[in-house]
């Protein structure tokens, strides 16, 4: 390993708490709304077994202690039951965020056998034919749903995600009542954040603000019948940044607390960040330590000393810490500018015309672009 970043730790940074393996970018779905680049099709160098378990020694090292395995599809890697084994060996606390697809009971057991702490499960809709539609695979939807209960019987919390969009969000009283079915613990109701593949598809599945207004209202209402019949199902119910007003805390602060590892060992402050117009670190060339506190990848947006104006004088910069460098990117072309979600910025304007381009679009769920390697060669050169 090459190694040319001097180490120090007198800066006032703390350690990583909690680190993303993000194991592959294979996936068997094709959801219009993944966050992985558009360009997977030319990243197919996955870590090794034995680097995924340098990366988490290393990891561990530093003070990560919660690590959650992602993907794409985490599930296809044939050695994940070796790679929690480890985890576990190491003392984190283990996440697996999954479809589900490539579950099954014996697997389910498997993986707790080898020290899993805890599994979410994605759902795309409660109506089977927007699944498919979403998805893109007409079988999902009934695994999803037997993989939820199976994970359930094995004695996990039953954590379920769903990315709401314009498709999928008019039926969130009925989702809320299937995920109240199946019996599950926390439903994380998340508006799809606008990043690779949703980024390509935003116009398409930005929902309307009276949609967005129904869906917390039907939220709300859930809330409420939950309580009174005394069912302890939380519902978290994330607004997108496009309706928000101000910038989310994204990641907690660039390279404060989070550490994402890519499937071919880029490391990354979160794992939007490789559209980023920068060169982030590898394993294969760095020690975790070194990128962590030395890189300048990890260091140019930390603490506030880039802010340009209005956030440099504004009382919320230590809140929020001038929002998404990646939707900032997306959206003006400067990673370094104020979040244009927040209302006071400069381009909010873009915001605006955003929400106005789509109220203008048409498409339906069918018509939006698939996440595919096929459809991701035509934004990379092989």
């Amino acid at each position: 390993m090459s190694e040319k970043m001097n180490i120090r730790r007198d800066s006032g940074q703390g350690a990583p708490l909690w680190l993303l393996a993000e194991l592959t970018y294979r996936c068997p779905l094709q959801c219009a709304y993944c966050s992985n680049p558009l360009d997977l099709a030319a990243r197919q160098e996955e870590l090794s077994t034995e680097e995924w378990f340098d990366v988490m020694h290393q990891a561990r090292a530093l003070g990560a202690v919660q690590l959650g395995f992602s993907g794409g599809e985490p599930l296809v890697r044939r050695d994940l039951e070796a790679l929690v084994g480890e985890a576990r060996r190491l003392g984190f606390y283990t996440n697996l965020i999954t479809s589900g697809l490539g579950l099954d009971e014996a697997r389910i057991e498997a993986l707790r056998a080898a020290g899993l702490d805890h599994i979410q499960i994605s759902l795309q809709a409660a109506d089977a034919e927007v699944a498919a539609a979403v998805a893109g695979s007409p079988k999902a939807h009934a695994r999803k749903l037997a993989m939820a209960r199976a994970v359930k019987a094995a004695g996990y919390p039953m954590v379920l995600n769903v990315v709401l969009h314009r498709h999928n969000i008019d039926q969130l009283d009925a989702i809320i009542a299937l995920c109240a079915e199946l019996g599950a613990d926390a439903v994380e109701l998340a508006n799809c954040q606008l990043y690779g593949w949703a980024h390509l598809n935003r116009a398409g599945l930005l929902p309307s603000r009276e949609q967005l207004e129904a869906a917390e209202a039907t939220t709300e209402r859930w809330r409420e019948r939950l309580a009174a019949r005394g069912q302890d199902m939380r519902l978290l119910f994330v607004v997108p940044d496009y309706y928000a007003e101000r910038p989310k805390a994204c990641m907690g602060g660039w390279g404060a607390i989070f550490m994402t590892v890519a499937p071919d060992g880029t490391v990354l402050p979160c794992h939007s960040a490789r559209i980023l117009p920068m060169r982030f670190p590898t394993v294969r060339e760095h020690s975790l330590e070194a990128i962590w506190y030395q890189s300048t990848a990890f260091n140019r947006y930390r603490g506030d000393d880039w802010m340009p104006a209005p956030c440099r004088d504004c009382d919320e910069r230590h809140r929020d810490f001038g929002g998404c460098r990646c939707q900032a990117y997306l959206l003006t072309g400067d990673a370094g500018a104020t979040d244009p979600a927040c209302a006071l910025s400069p381009d909010h304007h873009l915001i605006l015309a955003a929400r106005e381009e789509a109220a203008a679009d048409t498409r339906s769920v069918h018509e939006l672009t698939p996440r595919n390697i096929h459809q991701s060669r035509v934004f990379c050169r092989e």
